[in-house]
């Protein structure tokens, strides 16, 4: 509700056509005179405004510019500013600006003026002594080098000598508010507060023209369109400070005075563009909130219409329309991103807190450029913390709409992926069904399935080719691969003194413990022969594979099979275990953990065997240890 009181008040002042831009904002005695000013004095200085006098141009003297400050009528009063700043809201007059100055040092001395308010139409500097004039007429409507200083604001140098008094007129006129800080410096005084602000807008304008450059080069890589709206908005922005703070025309178009006025309407209209095509694509409301989208496609015209009214209309009226549909823009960004956040949208949280920020710091600086509040250069520091830290939310709030939609899509894929368990459950059941009823058809389906029906494990058929698939990836992103061959122990004696009905129960008690042995979903176990069985551990060294296998081994010969059945049957495995090796083949790999496997029994079974290696084992330098 403040932000709307602020936008309603700014409305209400700059629609007003008999606001103060026809009355002059300081509340003055008319009969007050100009007290003296003494140069000398650093108290007297800082308090210029109780030694500053102003009054309007009389409409009937005829075209101010050539009436020079001996010509005005005696009879016109001065009005004291009584310390009051200077600032004439949506001015269509003329002002005269006095400051009787004196210099009670015994020694001559050199002082600066300084008026730190750029958008100033014609402005004009007399500086009256007892043995002459000096005078010079500069603003925004001539070129930037009539000036005479190189600086974005105006500066006019006053020397006097010991003893010496002068009269320093200001006449200015402009089209939009005139806001006039003003401040008499010694050149050290002036040196210091430059040097502060170069430091202070170096830092903002750089760090702007970094974020920006940055989201170019999101755009540019990713192609993702918000990245290139909040460049496009941060340049915009960027333009338009640098225009209202006197920098565009100091060092973009000095020899352009109608660029120099142009500029601030033209620049805050795309502004206004920037922050609706970033909001729109950001917020994600084209899709989702079709009455949202059609409310900012709306805006995306009105904000294109501002474009062509910066350019076509006078600068006054352009100004304060495009000011008041841009605070207006802003604001409906702002419930917009308010909408979206209690949709669900977290990422839309830090994008209202970017523009609350926003919200208050433009108002606050369009308050004191159109002359409605007081110490224009406090609110310009104001204006910027406030960017500065929008831009850091904004920036932030990016990441957060990035993992939000990274969080999102995983969510989708394993929906997804359940979602396809589900169904291939579904389409094993009903297969299973069919092939009970056809059987030459569950014959050719046997004879192609995966699995052993023995053991319920892999089959060969399977272990080839996901053995292919996993050494493809393997040598792809230099993972280790670690593969183990296993083979019962004296098996054939076994079925030759139990039978063969024992011998499968055997068989499936190790299949059961070679299940409980491994627990990550990319491993496989798999029965490639009789009593043969092998271990896939993709991202496993070897040592990991070692662990995996001997406490496989300890726990087999620990549990004797056939126990429920009443026989207590020992039984162990030799093993063999090759890690892959760089460029090596399936059948290499597999040729060496069989050889390591025959070692094995040679060695007196029950143990495990590691093959050795030739080259280099893949993902060496990437190794890790299984957990």
């Amino acid at each position: 509700m403040t932000l709307l009181r602020g936008l309603v008040l700014l409305s209400l002042c700059l629609a007003s056509g008999q606001s103060a831009g026809d009355q002059p904002a300081p509340a003055g005695s008319q009969n007050a005179p100009c007290p003296l000013l003494s140069v000398n004095d650093p108290v007297q200085r800082d308090r210029l405004l109780y030694h500053t006098c102003y009054l309007s141009q009389p409409t009937d003297l005829g075209d101010w510019r050539q009436i020079t400050p001996a010509q005005l009528p005696a009879q016109l009063k001065w009005q004291a500013s009584n310390g009051e700043q200077l600032a004439f809201p949506r001015s269509q007059l003329e002002y005269w600006i006095r400051l009787n100055l004196k210099n009670d040092g015994p020694t001559p001395g050199f002082w600066y003026l300084a008026l730190d308010y750029a958008p100033v139409d014609y402005v004009s500097f007399t500086l009256h002594r007892a043995n002459g004039s000096s005078v010079i007429e500069t603003g925004d409507q001539r070129p930037f080098d009539a000036r005479g200083i190189d600086y974005r604001y105006y500066l006019v140098p006053i020397s006097l000598n010991a003893g010496e008094a002068a009269t320093l007129y200001l006449r200015l006129s402009s089209q939009g508010a005139l806001n006039l800080p003003l401040s008499l410096l010694t050149p050290d005084e002036l040196v210091a507060q430059s040097n502060t602000l170069t430091l202070t807008h170096g830092l903002f304008y750089g760090a702007l023209i970094i974020f920006a450059l940055f989201n170019l080069l999101l755009f540019i890589s990713s192609g993702t369109r918000y990245y290139f709206f909040n460049a496009f908005y941060m340049a915009s922005l960027g333009l338009f400070l640098f225009a209202m703070g006197g920098f565009a025309y100091q060092h973009l178009w000095p020899g352009s005075p109608w660029l120099a006025n142009t500029a601030v309407p033209l620049s805050m209209a795309l502004c206004a563009l920037a922050i609706n095509l970033f909001g729109r694509s950001f917020l994600q409301v084209r899709r989702q909130s079709p009455l949202t989208s059609r409310l900012m496609t709306a805006q995306t015209g009105i904000a294109c219409g501002l474009l062509v009214l910066a350019l076509a209309l006078p600068y006054n009226h352009a100004i304060a329309i495009i000011t008041v549909a841009a605070l207006a823009l802003i604001c409906s960004l702002f419930f917009i991103g308010v909408i979206r956040w209690r949709q669900g949208h977290s990422h839309a949280k830090w994008y209202v807190l970017s523009w609350s920020l926003m919200v208050l710091g433009t108002l606050t600086y369009a308050l004191a450029a159109f002359g409605y509040i007081p110490d224009f250069l406090q609110q310009e520091m104001i204006m910027q913390s406030a960017i500065g830290g929008q831009v850091l939310l904004l920036n932030y709030a990016i990441v957060q709409r990035w993992r939000d939609m990274q969080k999102r899509l995983w969510l989708a894929e394993n929906r997804a992926k359940m979602r396809l368990e589900r169904e291939v459950a579904e389409r094993t059941t009903q297969l299973q069904d069919a092939m009970r009823d056809l059987e030459a058809a569950n014959q050719r389906l046997e004879a192609l399935s995966t699995r052993d029906s023995l053991t319920g494990l892999h089959n060969r058929r399977y272990l080839d080719g996901r053995l292919t698939e996993l050494i493809r990836e393997a040598h792809r992103h230099l993972r280790p691969l670690a593969l183990v061959v296993l083979d019962a122990d004296h098996f054939k004696r076994i079925n030759d003194h139990y039978g063969h009905a024992v011998g499968d129960l055997c068989l499936r008690h190790i299949a059961d413990e070679l299940k409980h042995a491994v627990h990550r979903p990319q491993d496989v176990v798999a029965r490639f022969g009789g009593e043969e069985f092998a271990l896939l551990l993709p991202d496993t060294d070897l040592a990991g594979a070692q662990r995996v296998t001997n406490q496989f081994l300890q726990r087999l010969a620990s549990c004797p099979a056939g126990q429920r059945e009443g026989l207590h049957i020992p039984l162990t495995l030799s093993a063999g275990v090759a890690l892959l090796q760089a460029d090596e083949t399936q059948a290499q790999l597999f040729e060496r953990a069989d050889s390591a496997l025959y070692r094995a029994k040679a060695g007196g079974r029950n143990q495990l065997v590691v093959a050795g290696n030739t080259p280099a084992p893949v993902g060496t330098a990437t190794n890790r240890n299984r957990e």
